[in-house]
């Protein structure tokens, strides 16, 4: 056989092979790219058993812009098993369908207000989720206190005593504990872990939870005889924060009652006079009064609000 001819056939089998291999190099190392990204969710944490996530690719586009770090941060801060992008895609079909809800039973300039309205409400979803989270966590402030007390009374170190109180107290603070020795555990110092704790659930008794641990890891001192004098006083902090929530309850509930009234009466004018909203918002006159209205009842709304809110 002519030797050009094996050349050129050794060489085709070569380039062959070649392709081969790097197809399988490059299966392997998306395979191996993917399960990087798996672990290195935003929480650092693995993905729970059973639960598939969706929308991932639009999870991966989303965390790499300002809106999903925003989001992430704040989904951190909730304790929701959604991610980002899960978030983002249920957040669009809620508003979508709000939006057309509101076209179709009221007038179609209702829509975009609808929408608007949906949008604030996912994020005003994610502040009270997060305040919720918060609360339940200071309740459960002076059972920490008294926990790390006592681990550290034992004569267990300040990273020890903290792994202790994830195991012994209940969600939110056994969760955020968690973290907190996850993060102890790969070499973050204990000012970073317990000031990642603080930003994710900010309030004064936390503060001043982490301020004395921060202080008693930095300089020493009496801890026990600290955390002691703490307890006593998350203690009564949390029964004046409860007697406080009990005394404004009405006020609270007025709040939401107001802009209640305002979307009872827009449904009640079109049932009484069907038309009379699409007439209504068909003129320019009576568009700007519409906003004029809804911008009068979320005033009330936030001025009602921040009446009643109290800092104890």
């Amino acid at each position: 056989m002519n030797p050009l001819v094996l050349l050129a056939l050794g060489a085709t089998l070569l380039a062959g092979l070649l392709a081969v291999l790097g197809v399988h190099t490059y299966a392997r190392g998306r395979a191996q790219h993917a399960a990087l990204v798996a672990r290195l969710s935003a929480s650092g944490e693995p993905e729970p058993a059973g639960r598939r996530r969706r929308f991932r690719g639009v999870d991966r586009r989303l965390r790499r812009t300002r809106l999903g770090r925003r989001i992430e941060a704040k989904l951190a801060a909730t304790g929701l098993d959604l991610t980002p992008g899960e978030f983002f895609v249920y957040v669009l079909g809620a508003v979508a369908a709000v939006w057309l809800l509101a076209a179709s039973l009221l007038a179609p300039f209702f829509g975009p207000v609808a929408g608007l309205i949906g949008l604030w409400a996912a994020d005003a979803f994610l502040n009270w989720q997060r305040a919720r989270r918060t609360e339940r966590f200071i309740n459960q402030l002076p059972e920490l206190a008294r926990i790390l007390a006592n681990a550290t009374q034992a004569g267990l170190a300040l990273r020890t005593a903290i792994g202790l109180a994830a195991e012994e107290l209940e969600a939110p603070a056994g969760e955020e504990l968690s973290r907190v020795a996850d993060r102890l555990a790969v070499g973050h110092s204990i000012d970073e872990a317990l000031g990642e704790l603080a930003d994710r659930l900010p309030s004064r008794e936390l503060v001043v939870l982490v301020s004395t641990l921060v202080l008693s890891a930095r300089a020493g001192g009496a801890i026990v005889g600290s955390l002691r004098n703490l307890t006593v006083t998350l203690e009564q902090r949390k029964e004046t924060r409860r007697e406080i929530r009990t005394q404004l309850s009405q006020v609270t509930v007025t709040a939401y009652l107001v802009p209640a009234i305002g979307l009872g009466s827009l449904l009640l004018v079109d049932t009484m006079m069907p038309g009379a909203l699409d007439r209504m918002t068909g003129a320019f006159v009576g568009q700007i009064a519409v906003l004029v209205s809804l911008g009068l009842f979320t005033l009330g709304f936030i001025l009602i609000r921040r009446l009643s809110k109290i800092d104890v």
